[in-house]
């Protein structure tokens, strides 16, 4: 799975950096393929091109666009197989989640955008103006390692369809999907320039692509800490910004809650994909009278998310995605314990040091007697852990969840209407009551730290288009 060339208009070019940067597979932790590490003259090549290209393509009908993406989808979907084993391999996720979660959920999240934006209003006749929306130009997209694919199709597919020209950075952890994805923009013919392609590392290609004066946009998907510094070069030229960051997200169990259903949701939300994601329900707060009955629960649901090799069908939590990742979800589990919380599942993972061989697994994690302002419950972990925290009120609850930076996600358990109630206090960009179903069309993203714009949706198309209101009916005749 070695790729040595970079996608610029429309042609597999060769880096002008000769290194290349190593793509391991953290189970077997052994090197599974080699992409180039790009530099800044990559992607200047790789803006100009697609400076070279937008004028054409955003003067192309959305028809004609619709049918361009939808052949680069037929030609990615009919690499549906090579994808999930390659999500397995470069991210180390259970094959069965890898399916379902990191190719079949963005598959569909593509054909969602095709399908949305055929009747979208890109011209609005208002009493005395129109108002256009138009596209913006080129688009840098920034995304991250633990949603290879999916994190690029909410990028990328809107942009497009909206007629922009994009530049693609994929995350140097997990980039041989998007080397897949750009061989379908390939064979599917797709305009020079419009879509580009260059990988490395995120200090050096994503700070080119924020910093350089001929891309429009950001959209970036990352840290916080990342976003923050993303942001600030952005604005060196006030690019548009579009930040999906992390988050620390509660969910609120309430008295007279099916217990049941709130520890199902709480551990299927933060132990898949290895907890490792931005919106999984880490903090869970609950009534001090259930205290009990709930750590029991927990306990014995733990027991059925077995760990290991993500090749078997078995396997419900896989290892975590790098050494960086193992050490750093590691510490806050040597935090907690400090801190004085109580670990009920789980335990201290070994030194990295002494690993040996092994892949970066850690077991699903399970803090009680968490007090909110613990670092374990302030701090995005990115792992498979959860903290307990306990409450006297549903107003005490209430301010507990929203008693953090991050604002991206939550959960409400119990009566309806108490619930509905409650899911419109928590200061988060979305909340699930009850468990309810995810609606694909429904924006996503966050308040507070938690990101700038949404993705998904009718909002998320709108993130890449520029808003221009034009003053065409004659003035009255002045007397």
């Amino acid at each position: 799975m070695n790729y040595n060339q970079i996608y610029i208009g429309g042609e597999w070019v060769y880096s002008d950096s000769p290194a290349m940067i190593e793509v391991e597979n953290p189970a077997t932790r052994q090197i599974i393929g080699k992409v180039p590490a790009g530099n800044a003259k990559d992607v200047d090549r790789a803006v100009l091109s697609a400076k070279a290209a937008f004028e054409a393509w955003s003067e192309t009908t959305l028809e004609e666009r619709i049918v361009t993406l939808r052949k680069v989808y037929d030609h990615f979907a009919a690499k549906k197989e090579q994808l999930i084993q390659m999500e397995v391999a470069e991210l180390g996720q259970p094959i069965r989640w890898a399916e379902r979660a990191h190719v079949i959920g963005p598959l569909a999240r593509f054909d969602n955008y095709i399908k949305l934006i055929q009747d979208y209003p890109f011209e609005e006749k208002l009493k005395h103006a129109t108002v256009r929306r138009e596209p913006i130009g080129v688009i840098g997209c920034i995304t991250p390692w633990n949603y290879p694919l999916g994190q690029v199709m909410q990028k990328i597919v809107p942009a497009l369809l909206t007629g922009n020209t994009v530049v693609l950075k994929p995350s140097q952890m997990t980039p041989l999907s998007a080397m897949v994805l750009a061989e379908s923009f390939h064979e599917a013919g797709v305009p020079a320039g419009v879509f580009n392609l260059v990988t490395g590392r995120g200090a050096e290609v994503g700070n080119a692509l924020a910093l350089h004066p001929d891309v429009q946009m950001i959209s970036f998907t990352g840290s916080t800490t990342g976003g923050r510094e993303v942001g600030k070069l952005a604005l060196e030229t006030i690019k548009k910004i579009a930040l999906e960051l992390g988050g620390k997200s509660p969910l609120i169990v309430l008295p007279d809650a099916d217990i049941s259903l709130a520890v199902g949701t709480v551990i299927s939300s933060c132990f898949d994909n290895t907890g490792q994601t931005c919106a999984a329900l880490t903090r869970m707060i609950i009534p001090k009278a259930d205290k009990e009955k709930i750590e029991s629960l927990i306990i014995e649901r733990s027991k059925a998310y077995t760990v290991g090799d993500p090749t078997l069908v078995d396997t419900k939590v896989g290892p975590l995605a790098s050494a960086k990742q193992y050490k750093k979800v590691s510490k806050y589990i040597e935090i907690g314990i400090e801190e004085g919380a109580k670990l009920i599942v789980g335990e201290m993972p070994v030194p990295y040091e002494a690993l040996g061989d092994n892949g970066y697994y850690v077991k699903p994690t399970v803090f009680t007697d968490v007090e909110n302002h613990m670092k374990i419950a302030q701090e995005e972990i990115f792992g498979p852990v959860i903290s307990l925290i306990a409450y006297d009120t549903v107003e005490d609850a209430i301010r507990i969840a929203n008693d953090v930076p991050y604002g991206l996600s939550g959960a409400v358990i119990g009566p309806l209407d108490l619930a509905n109630e409650v899911a419109t206090k928590i200061k988060t960009g979305s909340v699930y009551v009850n468990d309810g179903k995810r609606d694909i069309n429904a924006p996503f993203g966050g308040y507070k730290q938690s990101g700038i714009g949404r993705e998904g949706g009718i909002q998320g198309i709108e993130e890449f288009l520029e808003i221009k209101s034009i003053f065409n009916e004659p003035q009255p005749e002045k007397l």
